[in-house]
């Protein structure tokens, strides 16, 4: 009886182990969409507590065009399928014919050998109207990393962030170009123990603003390095920033109105 009673617990744990397979983390696929990007890259930002599936999709040519949706959906642990469906739009950087679609995914989880995919189909609609997006069969992959990794994305709700440049270590002559959204804010201007110092004004119709830091020359000592303290509201972040005369510092920052609940 105890054998009995042993091997059937047993297989309820190894069932249970099957039907709790951990989806979240990164997955990233690619679909055909007749749209304004030459490639049409998927990835999936996944958080699965219980059934309940949240997290961030992005719709991208690379990591300079793209379009940031939040999802929300459910998950079936016994069939290994989930259903995700973006809604707000997060924010965007895409040229001014281009039009977006809001999906909806509908995936089943599978794994041979090492290999973990999400496969089935999406569909959608353009952006506040009932045209479709013409979807089909999709299949996306696990991936340890985001493709948007080396460019830190910053969630900030409404008002005025400040952001102060100085000197990374020793004061060496660096001397740099600040870029907001494209366009030249500050030129050619001496990294120091002063800080060079910057306003950006978040809001609802300002929804993405992306600073760039770009090497006018390396200093004496390369590379060309910074430290950025961003001030926004009661919250501040320090990011270290490194360019160098073929690699720009970038970081972007997004509206988003739930981040005043972390203040």
């Amino acid at each position: 009886m105890k054998l009995k009673v042993a091997a059937i617990f047993l297989f309820l744990s190894m069932c249970g182990h099957a039907f709790s397979q951990n989806l979240n983390g990164y997955w990233k696929g690619t679909l055909t969409l007749n749209g304004c990007f030459q490639e049409n890259n998927i990835e999936l930002q996944i958080h699965i507590k219980g059934t309940h599936a949240t997290g961030d999709s992005y719709h991208y040519q690379d990591i300079n065009n793209y379009v940031k949706k939040k999802f929300t959906g459910s998950y079936d642990p016994s069939s290994k399928k989930i259903i995700l469906q973006e809604t707000a739009i997060t924010t965007y950087h895409i040229p001014v014919r281009c039009v977006i679609c809001i999906k909806k995914f509908e995936l089943h989880y599978n794994k041979t050998g090492e290999i973990e995919t999400l496969s089935g189909n999406w569909s959608g609609n353009v952006e506040n109207t009932l045209a479709d997006c013409q979807g089909g069969a999709i299949s996306l992959s696990r991936e340890v990393q985001s493709a948007f990794r080396e460019i830190p994305e910053i969630k900030v709700d409404t008002g005025t962030i400040r952001l102060d440049f100085y000197d990374n270590g020793i004061v060496d002559g660096d001397s740099v170009t600040v870029l907001v959204n494209k366009k030249v804010a500050v030129t050619h201007q001496m990294l120091s123990a002063k800080p060079i110092t910057m306003y950006l004004k978040i809001d609802p119709a300002n929804t993405f603003q992306e600073v760039e830091m770009i090497a006018e020359n390396l200093g004496s000592i390369p590379p060309n390095t910074a430290i950025l303290i961003i001030t926004a509201g009661k919250k501040r972040y320090l990011l270290y920033l490194t360019s160098t005369e073929t690699k720009s510092a970038m970081v972007r920052f997004v509206y988003d109105p739930d981040a005043i609940g972390d203040k």
